[in-house]
């Protein structure tokens, strides 16, 4: 394994804050107070300070403007081989012609790489998307994945990333909020975040790398998994009047468990059109009974999209309405772990109404909830 750390994340360990809720109906912008502003440049903390072990879901950004919401997302860990005689082939699993029990557990698994940088062990592309003429509102980078597979990574590095805008060079990007140690059923799992704003207002549309996400490689009866989503806030006034969100937390669902997110001071008129991006970790493909419900106006409506099944949401896909997200590199359709899935809220919202709530739950699976965005036509 080349070295995993280079100059640039020689640094002290990155501080930690808690969430604050924000909830501001019809209010402007806003963002939690503790995160600080990213700059293009290298970023420290001044004093370490312990992980949270869990971070319950709240509002981290909230906004009633003309605009919406895109994100990029990659996985940053793939197959290798199978160490089960009745696993497919890796390329199978991977582009998701495998059986639908394959999964990252059948496999040994190793870093995704694509940046022929010997000073990085992990890198991935994605694209994120703004339309023309667009200006950046605010915009969050997630990362996270399991520290503990057939090697146990150092819980120091989870709050530092390497970014590469469109075109340029890697920064390093230190977690205002990091969460990690959830161990459950074998893993070891986190998630870290951090306000990415300035950067990517500065830097525009394109494809972003992000490199150095602290995942595990190997094998155990936990897999490996891993990945990123970038989410971007953006404001044009040709684009209808919306509500715009962004929620985040980390606990694991555990079997039978469930994530509970209700959105308030969310009035939104009958025939509205909208949509939510989710980010979840651990979903395997195959495992029926996970589901993704919105319940709005009266009316409760399972989401799905045509790379996620209603009974089958956390199921190891990158997607967009209709049809899996473009703009990646490497584009595999079975991420073996990772999920951040878009989907379309129309039919949920046909009622009009005042509040969203969106259940997520994973019967199976033990799954961790890392992020959910909400782009809603706001009522006028």
């Amino acid at each position: 394994m080349r070295n995993s750390l280079g100059p640039l994340l020689r640094r002290g360990m990155v501080g930690v804050f808690s969430l604050a809720s924000l909830w501001a109906p019809g209010g402007p912008a806003a963002a939690a107070p503790a995160t600080p502003t990213t700059s293009t440049a290298p970023t420290t903390s001044a004093a370490p300070a312990a992980e949270a072990e869990s971070l319950a879901f709240t509002q981290r950004y909230r906004a009633l403007q003309h605009g919406g919401i895109v994100r990029a997302a990659n996985s940053s860990i793939t197959c290798r081989r199978p160490v089960e005689r009745s696993a497919a082939s890796c390329p199978a699993a991977r582009e998701g012609r495998a059986a639908a029990n394959d999964d990252n557990d059948d496999f040994e698994m190793f870093y995704i790489d694509v940046d022929n940088d010997p000073n990085t062990y992990n890198s991935s592309r994605a694209e994120v998307r703004p339309p023309a003429g667009a200006r950046v509102s605010y915009a969050r980078l997630y990362w996270g994945g399991n520290l503990r597979v057939g090697e146990q990574k150092p819980p120091k590095d989870n709050g530092r990333v390497l970014i590469a805008e469109p075109g340029g060079q890697y920064k390093e990007v230190l977690a205002d909020t990091v969460v990690g140690h959830r161990v459950a059923h074998g893993a070891d799992a986190f998630q870290a975040s951090a306000d990415v704003t300035r950067l990517v207002r500065s830097s525009g549309a394109g494809a972003y790398t992000v490199a150095q996400v602290n995942v595990a490689m190997g094998h155990s009866a936990a897999g490996a998994w891993g990945g990123w989503t970038l989410m971007v806030a953006y404001e044009k006034e040709s684009e209808p009047l919306r509500h715009l969100a962004m929620w985040d937390g980390f606990d694991p669902l555990g079997t039978g468990g469930e994530q509970t997110v209700r959105l308030p001071g969310m009035e939104f008129p009958k025939g509205a059109e909208g949509r939510a991006g989710l980010v979840a970790y651990n979903g395997d493909r195959g495992r029926t009974g996970g589901s993704l419900t919105l319940s709005a106006g009266g009316l409760t409506t399972r989401l799905a999209n045509g790379a996620n099944p209603r009974d089958d949401v956390l199921n190891s896909t990158i997607s967009e309405p209709g049809r899996t997200a473009p703009g990646r590199t490497p584009a595999y359709p079975n991420t073996l772990g990772y999920d951040s899935d878009v989907f379309e809220l129309d039919k949920g919202l046909r009622h009009g109404g005042a509040r969203l709530d969106f259940r997520l739950v994973s019967p199976r699976d033990t799954a961790w909830a890392g992020a959910l965005f909400v782009a809603v036509d706001a009522k006028r």
